[in-house]
């Protein structure tokens, strides 16, 4: 999609092929031989209602999510404040470089000085010019994000700067666009400079040709100094056409998907770096998110270090978050920080005093939203454009704390206090980075005992633990905390994560009651510019397309209706297979030693035993390189930099046996990893001892390549300490040991690829039946609706299915809405549910 000049939505074109397993009973004749199954519902049931927020969006600035992707802003470094210490390649000048026309001279540096621009804002640019007579100039060009600033002909753009002038009457600036080669892309601006104190100077540009090298070029003619800052450039079709606006086709995506709520602005920025606040001159460079330096005046905003690697100007601050959702009808949630880092951090202060201030400025925050117009923060909102309250009514502590006891101790305290004053906010925990674990365990224990009501959780993990954990919610407490599933994806883009992802959500939904709100992340990335995948909306400078979980989010977002219809399905046909596998050994960073391995069946019978005195040849690599060798009688891995490097040893179809072995790391950065259950590079378990960093271990299972934690703690490892490692597979149960003691266990999980729930649209009255069918078959499929129901004949039917492996791209994205109608809809009929498809049937009543 080119930004701003196509449709949104993919034209509803059938798929090549599709129409071969497309609705109707005859549909799956040319499949292989299906599995049969039966949908029952009970209308005369009712089920939990579902909250009109349910599925919204999570914006953090990750990926150049912001300043590059969903900032409108062209300009990049445009107050001139990068430098070294937020990244080693940066300088004052990243982005900028110095030109010069008609035989004019000059010079171009940033200085910091008292004649800066404001505190927050400290570094300028000084042109000092030389005349080099009629239609001379020297200054500086702009090459924007990645590739350049993408123009489009025809599209005008507004240009300001701060600028001042020791020159009297003035000095003129010109203005252009042009690409890398000095191409002009439309009529040159000229602005009169005047004075010598800092004011703002405007002016348009309509492009009369299109280019993607584009760049903004800036020149001033004559003698003496100018000085710059702040130097913009937006195009003049933003979102809904806001000053300080939002790109267009990026906000439009996310407006299609209808969220319920908008979760901003992290994630990690929230609880990660120094929590001081910003103090001139020498304020740290990597600080947390604080939302008072993100509002008022956009040149009094300070630039801060992003976790994810670049700078971010906060141009997307609160307050354009605020607006944002309510522009697009979403519940606006704040994360703010609880003083104690996460994202691997896990650091938790110990000054009361900025404790203290943290807490005022949520409470702050809170009156910035919601306060009267003459209220101080309040008073803020107002000058800035917004009279009105936002409406704030939720707002987060903290983001994937690691240190329970010391996050929810301050937690108390922010809640305290905001409950004081504000007892209409609802105030949010969470249970910190992973799925389960003991400090899952813990924060969820405390969460319930203080009787806080919706806790946050996430988790990044494997198609087949999405497809496994569909009933995850099914025991969960109704008398406890809401859930708020604030961050959760299958580890790729291809439409196979998007199946196990729409058949977890069926669950979200049949437990409705308990979970409240949920939302995929990251929401953004800029195609040049990843740190994190998968990722919901891919762009780059000139176009932007939704992933094949983009679809998916889309359309249960738009058919999420407003009460459960209790119903139930046959599981597919198959056998619990014992968890098999051969067994490896492996390390990440690390240099570790293994010794006297022994797998023995649990019948009794040897399956292998190797000390290494005769070398290491059982043993095959299957992922990474590393450096092995046998040394002292030990097989040891020597790269402290290599990763992911496994040997293995046994057969596949092993099944029922205990695995010991003498581990022990020599150096680097982890601990060591023991596999199980090994079938090949792609799919395997491992113990994963000090992995993070040594902060933490855990059992992650790896399918095609993409891994799900299955359970884990805070153990860590020690370098020369030799450990001894024990491991039970008895049928599809997992005992695992260390040094004598029992570390912890887990059953496998078992994935079931046939999915579905049914709810009610309350204005439409239509029952609406969703079924994910993930698998190679088609599902020919019963529905029974119960007796004396009475449906219209038609139902409308969205269907998404293709390849598995089909991934949407810039050119082409195969994985799109199909519109139909099914004709033979009746309290009972048969229907066939493509393979790999996600299917909506839309039943009237009659």
């Amino acid at each position: 999609m080119r930004r701003g000049h196509r449709p949104l939505l993919a034209t509803a074109l059938a798929l090549a092929g599709a129409a071969a397993v497309l609705p109707g009973a005859a549909s799956g004749a040319s499949a292989a031989p299906a599995p049969d199954y039966a949908i029952t519902v009970d209308p005369r049931r009712a089920g939990p209602e579902i909250s009109d927020s349910m599925y919204g969006i999570f914006l953090e600035d990750i990926n150049f999510a912001a300043d590059g992707g969903l900032y409108a802003e062209l300009v990049r470094n445009r107050s001139f404040e990068f430098g070294p210490q937020d990244h080693a390649s940066y300088t004052p000048m990243t982005a900028w470089s110095q030109v010069a026309r008609g035989g004019a001279t000059g010079t171009a540096t940033v200085v910091n000085d008292a004649e800066r621009l404001n505190e927050t804002n400290r570094q300028y640019l000084r042109l000092d010019l030389r005349d080099g007579g009629a239609g001379a100039g020297s200054g500086v060009r702009n090459a924007g994000f990645f590739t350049g600033v993408e123009i489009t002909a025809g599209d005008s753009y507004d240009f300001s700067v701060w600028a001042r002038t020791d020159q009297a009457p003035g000095t003129e600036l010109t203005v252009a666009l042009d690409t890398g080669n000095g191409t002009p892309l439309a009529e040159d601006l000229a602005l009169d400079v005047r004075g010598d104190t800092w004011s703002r100077y405007t002016g348009t540009l309509t492009a009369t040709a299109s280019a993607a090298d584009g760049g903004l070029t800036v020149t001033a003619a004559g003698g003496g100094t100018v000085r710059l800052d702040m130097v913009s450039l937006f195009p003049q079709d933003t979102f809904l056409g806001r000053e300080n606006g939002l790109r267009a086709d990026l906000a439009e995506r996310i407006a299609e998907l209808e969220p319920g709520f908008l979760r901003f602005p992290g994630g990690c920025l929230v609880n990660t770096g120094s929590h001081e606040a910003y103090a001139a001159p020498d304020w740290p460079r990597e600080r947390s998110y604080q939302w008072k330096e993100t509002v008022g005046p956009v040149e009094e905003r300070a630039v801060n270090h992003n976790f994810w690697g670049y700078n971010q100007s906060y141009g997307l601050g609160y307050y354009e978050y605020f607006q944002f959702a309510e522009d697009v009808g979403a519940m606006p949630l704040p994360v703010v920080p609880a003083m104690v880092t996460g994202c691997g951090e896990n650091r938790a202060t110990d000054d009361p005093e900025l404790l203290a201030r943290h807490v005022q400025d949520t409470l702050d925050l809170i009156e910035f939203a919601n306060g009267p117009a003459d209220s101080p923060w309040g008073a803020v909102r107002a000058e800035m454009g917004h009279p009105e309250p936002f409406g704030l009514t939720h707002l987060a502590v903290g983001n994937e704390e690691n240190l329970p006891e010391e996050y929810f101790e301050n937690f108390r305290v922010f809640r305290a206090a905001i409950g004081a004053e504000h007892p209409e906010i609802t105030v949010v925990g969470n249970s910190g980075p992973s799925a389960g674990g003991p400090t899952f365990e813990r924060l969820w224990e405390l969460n319930r005992e203080a009787d806080v009501a919706m806790v946050d959780e996430h988790y990044y993990m494997n198609p087949n633990w999405f497809l496994a954990n569909n009933e995850r919610y099914d025991s969960y407490d109704r008398e406890g905390p809401d859930v708020f599933l604030g961050e959760y994806a299958s580890r790729d883009n291809r439409f196979a994560n998007a199946l196990a992802e729409a058949a977890f959500m069926t669950g979200l939904e049949r437990n409705a009651d308990v979970v409240r709100l949920a939302s995929y992340a990251p929401l953004l990335a800029h195609t040049q510019g990843t740190q994190w995948r998968p990722d919901l909306i891919w762009f780059d400078n000139d176009a932007s397309w939704g992933s094949a979980s983009y679809e998916v989010q889309r359309l249960f977002a738009t058919n999420t209706g407003d009460r459960v219809v209790p119903s139930r399905a046959t599981p597919t046909p198959g056998t619990d297979d014992d968890l098999s596998g051969a067994v490896g050994l492996a390390t990440w960073a690390t240099s570790a030693a293994y010794d006297d391995v022994a797998v023995t069946s649990a019948e009794g019978g040897t399956l292998l035993t190797d000390d290494f005195s005769n070398g290491a040849d059982q043993w095959t690599p299957t992922t990474g390189a590393g450096t092995w060798a046998v040394q002292d009688g030990a097989l040891v891995q020597a790269d402290t930099t290599s990763t992911d490097n496994m040997l293995v040893a046994g057969d596949p179809a092993w099944t029922d046996y205990d695995l010991d072995v003498t581990a022990t790391k020599r150096a680097g950065a982890e601990g060591f990893l023991i596999g199980f259950g090994v079938q090949d590079s792609g799919t395997y378990y491992w113990w994963n001892l000090g992995g993070w960093g040594n902060t933490r271990s855990a059992v992650e299972q790896a399918v095609g390549g993409a891994k799900a934690e299955i359970v884990g703690d805070a153990t860590t490892i020690e370098t020369g300490r030799a450990y001894d490692i024990h491991i039970e597979v008895r049928g599809r149960e997992v005992t695992l040991f260390l040094d004598g003691e029992e570390w912890g266990g887990f059953t496998e999980p078992t994935p079931e690829p046939f999915r579905q729930v049914v709810t009610r649209d309350a204005e439409t009255g239509e029952l609406i039946i969703k079924v994910v069918n993930a698998q190679d078959e088609a599902a020919v499929t019963a529905v029974d609706l119960g007796r004396g129901t009475r449906v219209g004949r038609t139902a409308h039917v969205t269907t998404l299915t293709g390849d598995p492996d089909a991934v949407n791209d810039e050119t082409d994205q195969p994985i799109a809405p199909v519109e139909t109608t099914f004709r033979g809809v009746d309290n009972r009929f048969t229907y066939t549910f493509p393979p790999h498809s996600v299917t909506f049937l839309r039943v009237p009543p009659r």
